[in-house]
């Protein structure tokens, strides 16, 4: 399994290559945020981590990108409160 995120703008949603198929987070973009609003991971690979994984590489892209986020996902909101390291995105 690759941990390499990508954002796929004509769907909306960063995406993550499973075994399983695509992990995806939504999201609504504007010109200085990026709001997540949904995350889904194949049921076949729940709990595996997979989710953080998708997370991790997506913060890492909107970091890159110099945007904030807004976590309207309860998975993303989570992540971030047991990650300081990427509140300074909120």
């Amino acid at each position: 399994m690759t941990d390499t995120v990508t954002d796929n703008p004509a769907r909306n949603r960063f995406e993550l290559q499973t075994p399983a198929g695509l992990a995806i987070a939504n999201y609504q973009r504007d010109d200085r945020s990026i709001t997540i609003t949904h995350t889904e991971v194949p049921r076949a690979v729940e709990g595996r981590g997979v989710g953080s994984r998708l997370v991790r590489g997506m913060l890492d892209q909107i970091r890159q990108e110099g945007r904030k986020v807004i976590p309207r996902c309860s998975f993303v909101a989570a992540y971030i409160s047991r990650h300081p390291e990427y509140r300074n995105l909120l």
